[in-house]
């Protein structure tokens, strides 16, 4: 039976069971503790170092960290929502999960870095935070033109608008996730998780666009003013699930220095990969060792072949049909100025449910 734990007591169990970085926190933003950054702090009194700095004198900054986690946790659930394991973050059995080096811990690291990366940097543009602002571009080149444009048409470029310091969210994200360890734990599963967060704050730095604004009379466009933004928090989400499914597993070298891919031919997992090193539990079933909530209940799609697919999603102890009757706002008009109305609208839907 699933042992229901209010939020406090959660965001309690998760920052004495984790180690000490940002992960005890991230559990702990669902709760009032986010309200005051202050008090989340002192709830972690075991943050040390750059942490505990950052606690005393930048509380707003611990404010973004906090979103950015958030962030972090709603991206991990929409990813996964259709997987055996979800990324729930509603049980305790989410710690055991976060004790093995397997592919969904790799994830989790990478994805939390990776918001409080976005967070931050965000706050800095929108002027949020005092300690940074907008990007200075004036010592790099001008940008280039976009492919649809041609070099030749005349059009002058700079630098300007207000570019995104991703920079500083880089560091303010590596500066919390990357604290260092409490002895005795394993060198190598320290080696993996900082290979991970680093490769989720990658997921944001490498993939900067370049946004343009056009000025000139009559719509002409004799000058073109550009700057930096950072990719979308779902595209960073996207492209973290595919290094999920490419994840390779290493093992920790003979100097407990270095990891080393697992498999004869292997190549070296890169910046952005992620990495393992144990095998993850197949999630079927409730299992509090492997922090496995099982698939019994969950809805699935009895008409997909992939992994939302009942076959796949219920390990094969098939499903039943349920038909539940609920109410949605239907039939909206909005009047002027500025209401909308709407009807309630009795809606009946066909749920297939894991046995």
């Amino acid at each position: 039976m699933t042992v229901r734990l209010s939020r406090i007591q959660l965001a309690i169990f998760f920052i004495l069971l984790c180690p000490v970085n940002i992960i005890g926190l991230w559990w702990a933003v669902g709760s009032p503790l986010v309200v005051d950054p202050n008090s989340i702090c002192k709830k972690a009194k075991r943050l040390a170092g750059k942490q505990a700095e950052l606690c005393q004198t930048q509380p707003e900054i611990v404010s973004e960290v906090a979103k950015g986690a958030r962030l972090g946790v709603r991206e991990c659930q929409y990813q996964f929502r259709y997987r055996r394991w979800n990324c729930t973050s509603h049980n305790k059995y989410f710690g055991k999960v976060l004790q093995q080096d397997i592919r969904e811990t790799a994830f989790v690291y990478a994805i939390t870095a990776a918001g409080v990366t976005h967070a931050v940097t965000q706050a800095c543009s929108m002027g949020d935070l005092l300690q940074c602002g907008c990007e200075a571009m004036r010592n790099k080149a001008p940008p280039r033109p976009p492919s649809s444009s041609s070099s030749g048409d005349g059009v002058k470029w700079e630098w300007g608008g207000c570019g995104d310091d991703v920079e500083f969210g880089y560091e303010k994200s590596k500066q919390f996730m990357d604290a260092k360890r409490r002895r005795g734990r394993s060198d190598i599963r320290t080696l993996i998780n900082l290979h991970n967060n680093e490769a989720g704050r990658l997921a944001v730095k490498l993939y900067m666009r370049t946004e343009c604004k056009c000025h000139g009379l009559s719509g002409s466009c004799t000058l073109r003013t550009c700057w930096k933004k950072m990719p979308h928090f779902r595209e960073v989400g996207d492209r973290l699930l595919e290094r999920f499914n490419g994840a390779s597993k290493v093992m920790g070298g003979n100097d407990g220095k270095t990891l080393i891919p697992v498999g004869h031919n292997i190549k070296p997992p890169d910046k952005q990969d992620l990495i393992y090193s144990d095998e993850s539990p197949d999630f079927c079933l409730a299992n509090r060792k492997t922090g496995s909530l099982g698939t019994r209940g969950r809805m699935c799609n009895s008409t997909a072949m992939d992994i939302s697919g009942c076959d796949l999603l219920c390990c094969e102890r098939g499903y039943r049909e349920e038909t539940v009757v609920f109410q949605e706002n239907c039939l909206c008009r909005f009047h002027w100025c500025c209401v909308v109305q709407c009807k309630k609208c009795m809606v009946r839907k066909e749920l297939s449910l894991c046995h």
